[in-house]
């Protein structure tokens, strides 16, 4: 008796009656308790399952995604002089920078992958019925935010890929009829590529794509909130029959794991696998053959089936009434029947339009590898990527103020500075001879050869040298000396 009293009156711990008061002042001044319920006691129908996942890990891999571009924006210079240095430098020499330059670079195509499996997984249940329309409509534009954020976030390292995909993905836009030419114009900033360009993919990238992702995910989730999760496909969708259970735990629980889980695998890759980068963009080199990352590949092929003027229909027309068909779906389908096999029309377009897609990306890739020419191209480009990963990082010499202003002021350098560019140096040697991967720079040239050591090599170029491409010059001999003088104070 006396050891079941001593059982009862035995005193516990309890919290800290300060820490307690410390939580109820901020939980009235915030309302986290309440907000915290109201997220969590989502009724799900038919209980947590993991068909439900993509729409969470979508939400946690762009979170990734922001948290990654920060990271990597501190190091980012935004202009065609330095934007690939500075990737170079985060890539080759930044504690875990090319692995948080991998983690972000494989997570947009992880984006795409599960906004893909997102979409599929809504349709096939059928879950854009019964009152969705909204709630469909503002998944679409999130759909095309997505890919506008992969398209801009492509052109920032500007090396020869991402220069050249760009710069086939801005004639592209050029296409639309009566505003292509101002379309292209804005994007480029101007009529070519270069530093207005990476400024306004910049922006676009880091600040208008984020802002407008994370308005219409909150739409997206009101919306989703204010109809309810749909259920599977045995519910129905106006007045739900099912037992209901609540988003937490399980299902917090389930989306948690596949989200470590894809992060998990992001890393192995990364770690693995570094993302690479390319030699510098090299505007003058019309030898390179430009390739859109994968998820672009479909569109890439399909536009090669509309040369001339059908490349109205091919651009616009087509594309734009399968955009609008698309998107017009809940107002389209008003049946409330969402199984998959008594929706065989439904469910037979969709799935064509994903063959197809599949098959134009495998016909591109087949395409490219069936030509000798292209193949050896295309390999030649690969080794010339892997040999510039394999370089250690060599930073860009800036010349100093006095430099700058004595050079401006000899008209002989500025006159060899224009015979530089009449024969066309820079195709090769990069301009401002910085080099490119069709030529060695020529920075620091006074530093290895005098100046009458310049002129006969430029007269009668090494064995080396013609081997690379290089041709004798015909000069006069005040033209040589004004390009000799420009190379020494490059």
């Amino acid at each position: 008796m006396s050891s079941t009293n001593q059982v009862s009156n035995r005193s516990y711990p309890e919290p800290p009656r300060r820490l307690n008061e410390m939580l109820r002042w901020f939980d009235q001044r915030t309302g986290l308790n309440a907000l915290m319920r109201e997220a969590l006691d989502e009724p799900i129908p038919g209980a947590a399952r993991f068909a439900y996942v993509f729409g969470s890990a979508l939400l946690f891999i762009f979170i990734s995604q922001v948290i990654t571009g920060v990271f990597l924006a501190l190091y980012y210079v935004p202009s065609a002089d330095h934007a690939h240095t500075t990737v170079a430098y985060i890539t080759k020499t930044v504690t875990a920078g090319s692995f948080l330059r991998s983690i972000h670079a494989y997570g947009s195509s992880t984006m795409v992958i599960l906004l893909l499996l997102h979409v599929t997984q809504t349709f096939l249940y059928g879950s854009y019925k019964g009152r969705r329309e909204l709630l469909w409509l503002s998944g679409c534009v999130l759909f095309a935010l997505v890919l506008c954020m992969a398209f801009t976030g492509y052109l920032l390292p500007w090396d020869q890929k991402a220069y050249f995909a760009t710069a086939v993905g801005t004639n592209i836009a050029g296409e639309v009829p009566l505003i292509g030419g101002w379309l292209k114009s804005l994007l480029r900033g101007g009529t070519d590529m270069g530093t207005l360009t990476i400024s306004r993919f910049f922006v676009a990238h880091v600040l208008l794509a984020p802002a407008a992702i994370f308005a219409f995910v909150a739409l997206h989730v009101y919306l989703f909130r204010k109809a309810g999760a749909a259920g599977p496909i045995s519910e129905d969708l106006v007045t739900p029959r099912q037992p209901a259970e609540p988003f937490y735990p399980r299902q917090v629980i389930i989306d948690g794991i596949f989200a470590l889980g894809i992060i998990f695998i992001l890393a192995l890759i990364s770690h693995f696998i570094p993302f690479e980068l390319g030699p510098k963009a090299n505007p003058a080199d019309t030898h390179y053959l430009p390739r859109p990352e994968w998820y672009y590949i479909p569109i890439f092929q399909w536009l090669k089936y509309w040369p001339g003027s059908l490349s109205f229909l091919g651009v616009v027309v087509i594309p734009g009434v399968i955009a609008f068909l698309f998107a017009s779906l809940p107002f389209l389908d008003r049946r409330m029947e969402r199984r998959p096999w008594k929706r065989p029309i439904a469910v037979g377009t969709y799935t064509f339009i994903l063959l197809a897609l599949f098959g134009l990306g495998y016909t591109s890739y087949r395409s490219d590898h069936r030509d000798p020419g292209y193949a050896a191209q295309l390999l030649a480009q690969q080794k010339e990527t892997e040999e510039f990963m394999r370089k250690p990082f060599e930073p860009v010499a800036e010349p100093s103020p006095a430099a700058i202003i004595a050079a401006a002021s000899n008209p002989l350098v500025k006159e060899g500075s224009q015979i530089y560019q009449a024969q066309s140096c820079q195709a090769c040697h990069g301009e401002g001879g910085v080099g490119s991967a069709a030529g060695p720079k020529l920075t620091g040239a006074q530093e290895r050869w005098t100046a009458e050591q310049l002129s006969a090599l430029l007269r009668s170029p090494s064995t080396q040298m013609t081997a690379g491409g290089m041709t004798p010059l015909d000069l006069k001999p005040e033209e040589m000396r004004a390009l000799v003088a420009y190379l020494q104070s490059l």
